[in-house]
């Protein structure tokens, strides 16, 4: 290979390797061909037909690290999914100390950090058990050092070239509720979930909705050869011509036989390798309708809105984000949930997270914090929720009277409010203001009451300290938010777990992009299960936040083929 024809590497961003697929690829279609079977897989969605917006896809390397964090035992573990010789590594600390430590460190030609020691802590603890029973995954299928080296099947990245997206490789995984408990130093229930997942990504596809680009990155580790990247690429390039050849060859064509023989034949391997994904397979048919139950029915759920009200009252409180919980007996394919779930519930915020057993399918259309590279920061609550209607004029009448609702205006304005006190403890004095105040923005079953509040970070602060000063989201708490948190732990009689967090991703270049845990659905071998909630006010009828969160819920329980009733769904 030529040294003209070798990748090149884009100046500022470490050892970083850029190759442009020709065409587009259904972001959809690509997962299924792969990382459908994936163990560990990452599927960041801007939605089925979006025009405009990123998409990113990536599955671990035979080098990824993967770390959770427990609140209860105050610490983080790192694994290596793909090494079934590594020992987990444990040390105290919060995830946001680990974020810190981690993008702080710096970046060489050989990758993120200056030696090839992982993560540790200046006084480890003793090896634990992680959060999540550790078990060898399969590295991505992708990433085969033997695989034979192919260099015509990838295009050449121009040196200085932009790199497409938001992100440009780092951590991706969810943040779960409970890490309320460190960040505000309230006492919250245990949750079963990993307080905080997250899976280093060294390579990844990005899908560009706008310009209808598909773009391949990849970050060199430590020790690594340069051409492992290469290869991966090649390797790519081909599954995506496989499958091309599956979608549009005539009945008994040769090449499609042949391609569909090896696709078989690649994802038969990976199951085999892959426990995780072979169980969840046998599960997507179950013999009956799932069973679904709420942790408080429409009696007990309409006793905790009083309650709520004569906090708020009794000044304790001005406002109560007030959650329910379903549990559904059922354990799909969580790929195959998923697209049933984007399907009916279409979303610009959307994510599939697989990581083992336990896998976070999300049609969040709420963005939580983003923070630029150059440390400008945005966040745009969601407050005020109406169904949408079939009928063109009811439809209409339901925006509008949305929109000038006086109690979603004002529950929409507190959560304002309250985002402009938490981004102001770390942005740059002045530069805090509400850009938009009060839009609708509508999906396909619901209006949503939209704000945006945009600040600069102060100088010698992050993107984790950003998420750090701001999490739990308030508009997932009320307000103010440490009265709320305690309030409603002692009211819920349970976790939030995963739900009412956030999920997305923590560059190496110091960008940020959360959404919330809302609209989702959480996966894991004990069975399925649900957040849904609203906003409590003073002026709050129990009837009508009943029926939000029905109409919340509605779509999710239709992706696990269940629909109970509220009123009598607790048993």
């Amino acid at each position: 290979m030529s040294a003209s024809s070798r990748p090149r590497r884009s100046p500022g961003r470490g050892d970083h390797q850029r190759w442009e697929l020709d065409g587009w690829w259904d972001p959809a279609d690509a997962f299924d061909a792969l990382y459908r079977e994936s163990g560990h897989a990452i599927w960041l969605d801007a939605g089925p037909g979006a025009h405009t917006g990123f998409s990113y896809l990536a599955g671990p390397t035979e080098r990824s690290r993967f770390v959770n964090a427990s609140v209860p035992d105050g610490t983080v573990t790192v694994t290596v999914p793909g090494d079934p010789l590594s020992a987990p590594v444990t040390s105290r600390g919060t995830i946001f100390d680990f974020l810190r430590d981690d993008l702080a460190a710096p970046i060489n030609a050989s990758g993120p950090h200056a030696s090839d020691e992982p993560y540790e802590p200046d006084e480890p603890d003793e090896p634990d058990e992680p959060h999540e029973p550790h078990e060898p995954d399969e590295p991505d299928a992708l990433s085969d050092p033997d695989r034979p080296h192919d260099p015509d099947t990838v295009a050449d990245s121009e040196p200085g070239a932009r790199q497409p997206g938001g992100f440009h490789l780092g951590w991706v995984g969810w943040l779960g509720y409970e890490l309320g408990a460190q960040t505000l130093g309230v006492p919250l229930p245990p949750s079963r979930y990993p307080d905080a997942a997250l899976l280093e990504v060294d390579r990844m596809l990005v899908f560009d909705h706008t310009n209808r680009t598909v773009t391949l990155l990849a970050r060199r580790q430590p020790g690594e050869s340069p051409h492992l990247a290469e290869d991966w690429a090649s390797a790519v390039r081909a599954r995506r011509d496989s499958a091309r050849a599956m979608r549009h060859a005539l009945p008994g064509d040769a090449a499609a036989t042949a391609a569909t023989a090896a696709t078989a034949a690649t994802a038969a391997t990976v199951a085999a390798t892959v426990p995780t994904a072979a169980a969840d397979a046998a599960l997507e048919h179950p013999a009956s309708p799932p069973r679904a139950r709420w942790r408080h029915d429409a009696t007990h759920y309409s006793a905790l809105i009083g309650r709520c009200q004569a906090s708020i009252a009794a000044g304790d409180a001005y406002q109560l984000c007030l959650t329910n919980e379903i549990t559904v007996d059922a354990r799909p394919n969580p790929v195959a949930a998923y697209h049933r779930l984007r399907a009916g519930s279409p979303s610009h915020h959307g994510g599939l997270l697989r990581f083992g057993h336990t896998a976070l399918l999300s049609a969040s259309p709420e963005q939580f914090l983003t923070v630029g590279p150059d440390g400008g920061v945005s966040s745009k609550p969601i407050k005020g929720t109406r169904p949408r209607s079939g009928d063109p004029a009811t439809d209409a009448d339901l925006r509008a009277e949305l929109g000038s609702s006086d109690k979603e205006r004002a529950e929409n304005l507190m959560i304002v409010d309250l985002m402009r006190n938490d981004i102001g403890r770390v942005a740059e004095l002045g530069t805090v203001g509400v850009t938009r105040l009060f839009d609708i923005e509508s999906y396909a079953h619901v209006h949503q009451l939209v704000s945006t509040v945009e600040a600069r970070l102060a100088a010698g602060l992050t993107g984790t300290d950003a998420v750090e000063s701001c999490f739990p989201a308030g508009s997932m708490t009320g307000v103010p938010k440490l009265s709320a948190v305690s309030l409603l732990s002692g009211l819920e009689d349970g976790p939030r777990g995963i739900y009412s967090g956030a999920f997305g991703y923590f560059g190496r270049d110091g960008a940020v992009d959360l959404a919330m845990v809302i609209r989702s659905i959480v996966l894991d071998r004990a069975g399925a299960s649900i957040g849904t909630g609203g906003g409590i006010t003073a002026l709050s009828v129990a009837a009508e936040e009943i029926e939000e969160t029905r109409i919340k819920a509605a779509a999710l329980l239709t992706a696990l083929d269940s629909v109970p009733d509220l009123v009598s769904a607790k048993g």
